[in-house]
């Protein structure tokens, strides 16, 4: 099994040189075959490195300055980037720009990347100084070095670990998200997204406001800007802190869950509650479900995404074509009389689909 462990590093004055000398040479192998595909179309990842290793860093002695092992995996993830773009998986690949989020990535032999007390080892850098809030498990296979727009850096370690599989549950729930709650089970749990998103984002809306009065490339521009950039920073450290709290806490919990198939992209198109499905993040919540699932021997279920879960009477079977309005929070089945929640009623639909689904 795979699995990343992300350090914040701190590098000193040298190893941030050599850094942004493997970013820019990065970005220029990167470029530079990329024009070589818009101009002559596909060339093997293995005749481009040749090419590299051969011409280009004897024309470009500068290329011979950084670790060979970032170049050859900017090779490479072009190529791939190529394959999914002739594939239709994906849009054409852009050129890389200075701005922004920068990366490479490293491999790992002979001992050249290693995890210590305070610091990391890392090719071409030495020992960077580090913050290992936790000791890693595993073999390493790779590393890639981030440096964020607000000019954090941080060091992503991928390793190959066994994770012990959870004792057997008994338990099955059914997931129901939504707006006004994030999540509510059909146990009659409810979750709310954290609220001190919500305050940073109004905060970032009127440092936004007060960075298109300011000069572009003037210094109070740019210091607010790294204001700016350093709450998203702080915003999806309380969203990932959140999720992976949530996940974690329903697994463990349960041996079966369900959860709806949601088409995020159709979401969005309602303007009403594409924010607050933006700022949660709904896809990135599954996706954490469906992993830790796979690792700790649980079982997720995906109902189909039109279902009408919110229009069923949970007790009757009754459709009510009313409730597509969001903004209906309770309802009465005019058939039986039950009086509902929109979302633990939903809850509890999508897990009887879910039994269905398990039984069949």
């Amino acid at each position: 099994m795979e699995y990343t462990y992300s350090f914040r590093i701190y590098p000193n004055d040298n190893q941030k040189v050599q850094l942004a000398k493997t970013f820019g040479c990065c970005r220029f192998i990167y470029n530079y075959f990329l024009d070589d595909f818009n101009k002559e179309g596909y060339i093997s990842k293995f005749t481009k490195n040749n090419k590299c290793n051969r011409e280009l860093k004897s024309e470009h002695l500068w290329l011979k300055e950084v670790d060979k092992f970032a170049i050859t995996n900017s090779i490479y993830n072009l190529d791939n980037a190529c394959k999914r773009y002739m594939s239709n998986l994906s849009g054409k690949p852009k050129f890389k720009k200075k701005s922004g989020m920068q990366s490479y990535q490293t491999n790992y032999t002979n001992n050249n990347i290693e995890v210590l007390d305070n610091f990391i080892k890392l090719p071409k850098l030495g020992l960077v100084s580090a913050k290992v809030h936790r000791k890693i498990k595993g073999t390493i296979v790779n590393a890639t070095i981030k440096k964020y727009a607000d000019n954090k850096y941080k060091v992503m370690i991928l390793v190959r670990r066994e994770i012990s599989v959870l004792d057997k549950s008994s338990y099955i729930v059914g997931i129901d998200m939504g707006v006004s709650d994030f999540v509510v089970d059909s146990c009659g749990n409810s979750y709310q997204g954290p609220k001190s998103l919500i305050n940073n984002y109004d905060k970032i809306g009127e440092l936004q406001r007060q960075l298109s009065l300011k000069k572009r490339g003037s210094n109070n521009y740019h210091k607010l800007q790294n204001k700016i950039n350093k709450l998203y920073d702080k915003c999806n450290n309380i969203r990932n802190d959140f999720l992976h709290k949530l996940s974690t806490s329903i697994i463990n919990e349960n041996q079966v869950i369900v959860v709806e198939d949601l088409c995020v992209r159709e979401l969005f198109q309602n303007a009403r509650i594409a924010k607050v499905l933006g700022d949660i993040s709904i896809s990135k919540f599954i996706g954490m479900l469906e992993y830790k699932a796979k690792w700790y021997g649980r079982k997720l279920i995906k109902v189909n995404r039109y279902f009408p879960s919110s229009q069923l009477c949970n007790c009757c079977g009754y459709q009510n074509i009313e409730l597509k309005d969001y903004s209906i929070r309770e309802w009465q089945c005019p058939n039986c009389g039950n009086l509902h929640n929109r979302d633990f009623n939903a809850a509890n639909n999508i897990l009887d689909k879910g039994l269905e689904l398990l039984f069949v």
